[in-house]
């Protein structure tokens, strides 16, 4: 018995089976993960070495040459790039496309082992090399925290205690960030004349200071039957504290000649305020800076766990911003800058929009050529194949994403074809007389075979992207699985599930009907003298066909290649670069301009300036910029993405004439 007689002979068993497959397939499309993009590994690290007082080419020579030379040791390897600048070297290891997320763990490893082998060839003062493997990590909800009448500091205490802390515990989030902080410092401001002259140095306020702040262990002391532990107190609160530090000094003594009433002997201790000013303030320079619409700003990024649905999480990211919002004080703003859970929103209502003008095409077309029971008969079978297909999808842990759902739609088309076919068998053997169930199972089983071959040809069509090993394979490997699970999935519902509907659905035949030849009509007429043409005429028929082959491979050689596909966000991206060199607070100061035109144009949504490095990596195509003084982004969000073109158009020829 074959799967098409089984399905029949147990048609109520058949039934019940699709009923619970139609609703597994919703649980299983509610559990999938919904991205943006697939899982890809960026195969690239970044190995940051600090050199202090070492010039550009100093560092050049002294590191960035030495780690090169033992990185290049590393089969792995695919191309370097380095930047050695006063100070700092920076270099980018990139890896062979072929090593994907799996192995990368391994290769990371004997990278830092290699780090750790030139360890003791690096210069004095020259170190440690810091490996950041997480370069390909994407923050794909970025917010701007931005304060009217807020210190940095404060804006800072609320972005860390209170919105970081919050959004980690939100379902899904893997890593919540800051961007854009300053350091806070303690700025101890002393005369150099007066050092001189009380023969202290500068070196005995840092020793003095390290030697105050130490934690030690100061042991413990037994009290009857407790052992209570001694924590010793003195540790720094405040500048004040910091001020009222004594440093003993030979030099005390001339102080106490200075002093009116030569108080103060040899033995006496001076105090740092004594000598110098203390205060609160910011690292100077500052490493980066943020401005949200020209405001002051702290950016958090928000990353998620591999496989989780990106939409509900953006909804509960959304749900927890309005209760932070209730407690946040008078002035404190949250504001997005890049919401990635609305992009995936607007792909998969996107597929669905398209699946039910599949569905309504097929219903319409076929209503029209065939009668409307063909039409209910062909598009259950498309929706039941999209079921299945979620249902296996989630089996094999495939997510929602950009060539997942790319699949789906190149797919439509195609499901229906196995079900036509059978279903038009049966319709043709009805016609003629033929019982039902034999009719049924006749159009299934004897196409059966050459329409799974059919099938397969289509699949492996897609199969060498599947092959590939290179980065184009990984990012593209799902495009090939999901076609061939709906392909698939489509034959084995037209030889089970079309068939017992044909049998209920499809009316019986007249008897006007019996004995006429199905093929009779004028379209099947004409087919038949354009056929019997083309193969009387079977070699300018090859030929033409052989020219058209040759035509398509020559134009396939004008289509852009283009690895990621054109974005649809309603974003552009400003990348600013002054000479090496300059001061990050002359670029923050020369971006300021530009930032005014832009919020000047209704067109625009808002802006965020990143300066002195590239924002975190909100868009997997987009790699930020490393820590450059001289550097600045600005993220422009437009109101309608129809209106981006034009705006560049009118943008860059300012720009042009503004930032020669």
């Amino acid at each position: 018995m074959n799967l098409t007689a089984f399905a029949i002979k147990n048609k109520t068993t058949s039934y019940f089976l699709t009923g619970l497959l139609l609703l597994a397939g919703i649980s299983a499309f509610n559990s999938l993960g919904q991205l943006e993009d697939p899982d890809f590994s960026v195969k690239t690290a970044a190995v940051i070495t600090p050199y202090a007082g070492a010039s550009a080419k100093e560092v050049e020579l002294e590191v960035t040459d030495l780690l090169e030379k033992a990185f290049q040791e590393m089969p792995q390897l695919d191309y370097l790039e380095s930047d050695s600048r006063a100070g700092l070297s920076v270099i980018k290891v990139n890896i062979k496309p072929e090593y994907w997320a799996e192995e990368l763990p391994q290769v990371w490893d004997e990278l830092r082992r290699k780090v750790e082998d030139s360890l003791r060839q690096l210069p004095p003062g020259a170190g440690p090399p810091l490996v950041n493997d997480s370069f390909g990590d994407v923050y794909g909800h970025l917010l701007a925290i931005t304060g009217d009448g807020f210190s940095y500091a404060e804006l800072e205490d609320y972005a860390e205690d209170i919105i970081r802390k919050e959004l980690n515990t939100v379902e899904g989030v893997a890593r919540v960030e800051l961007w854009g902080v300053q350091k806070k410092v303690i700025y101890v401001d002393v005369s150099e004349t007066q050092l001189i002259q009380l023969g202290i140095t500068e070196q005995n306020i840092i020793s003095t200071l390290e030697q105050q702040n130490v934690v030690v262990d100061a042991g413990s002391v037994d009290l009857q039957d407790i052992r209570m532990r001694i924590a010793p107190t003195g540790e720094f609160q405040s500048p004040e504290d910091i001020a009222d530090l004594t440093i003993r000094t030979s030099g005390a003594d001339i102080i106490a000649n200075l002093l009116p009433d030569k108080s103060i002997d040899s033995s006496e201790l001076i105090r740092i305020r004594n000598i110098g000013n203390v205060r609160r303030g910011y690292q100077e320079p500052p490493t980066t800076l943020m401005r949200y619409n020209g405001v002051p700003a702290i950016a958090v990024s928000i990353s998620n766990i591999p496989g989780v649905n990106i939409v509900k999480m953006g909804q509960a990211i959304d749900a927890k911003l309005e209760e932070l919002n209730q407690v946040l004080p008078i002035g404190i703003e949250v504001n997005r800058v890049h919401w990635q859970s609305d992009i995936v929103d607007t792909s998969v209502k996107g597929f669905f929009i398209n699946l039910a003008e599949a569905v309504a095409i097929v219903l319409v077309v076929l209503a029209i050529s065939m009668g409307w029971r063909m039409g209910v008969i062909i598009g259950t079978a498309l929706v039941m194949t999209i079921v299945v297909t979620f249902i296996i999808m989630a089996l094999f842990g495939i997510d929602l994403q950009r060539m997942s759902l790319g699949a789906l739609v190149i797919a439509l088309g195609m499901m229906v074809d196995n079900s036509i076919v059978v279903a038009d068998g049966i319709a043709v053997r009805l016609k003629q007389g033929m019982d039902r169930s034999k009719a049924a199972i006749e159009s299934a089983t004897l196409p059966s075979i050459p329409l799974l071959g059919a099938t397969v040809i289509a699949v492996m069509a897609f199969y060498p992207i599947y092959a590939s090993t290179e980065s184009a394979g990984e990012y593209c490997r799902t495009l090939f699985t999901v076609v061939a699970i709906s392909l698939l999935s489509s034959w084995v519902i037209s030889l089970t599930l079309t068939p017992i509907q044909c049998i209920d659905m499809l009316p019986e035949a007249d008897a006007s009907d019996a004995g006429e030849d199905p093929y009779g009509g004028k379209f099947f007429i004409i087919f038949k003298n354009l056929l019997h043409r083309a193969i009387q005429m079977r070699w300018l028929t090859i030929g033409g066909m052989i020219g058209l082959l040759v035509i398509s491979i020559y134009g396939f050689g004008f289509v852009t290649q283009l690895f990621f596909p054109d974005s649809s966000m309603k974003k552009f991206m400003i990348d600013y670069w002054a000479p090496q060199g300059t001061r990050i607070e002359t670029v923050a100061e020369n971006l300021k301009p530009l930032e005014q035109k832009l919020q000047a144009d209704d067109r625009v949504y808002d802006i965020s300036s990143f300066i002195g490095a590239g924002p975190p990596r909100f868009y997997l195509p987009v790699e930020p910029e490393g820590n450059n003084a001289s550097y600045a982004q600005i993220i422009v969000n437009m109101h309608d993405r129809k209106e981006i073109d034009d705006m560049l158009a009118e943008l860059t020829p300012w720009l042009a004439e503004q930032y020669p």
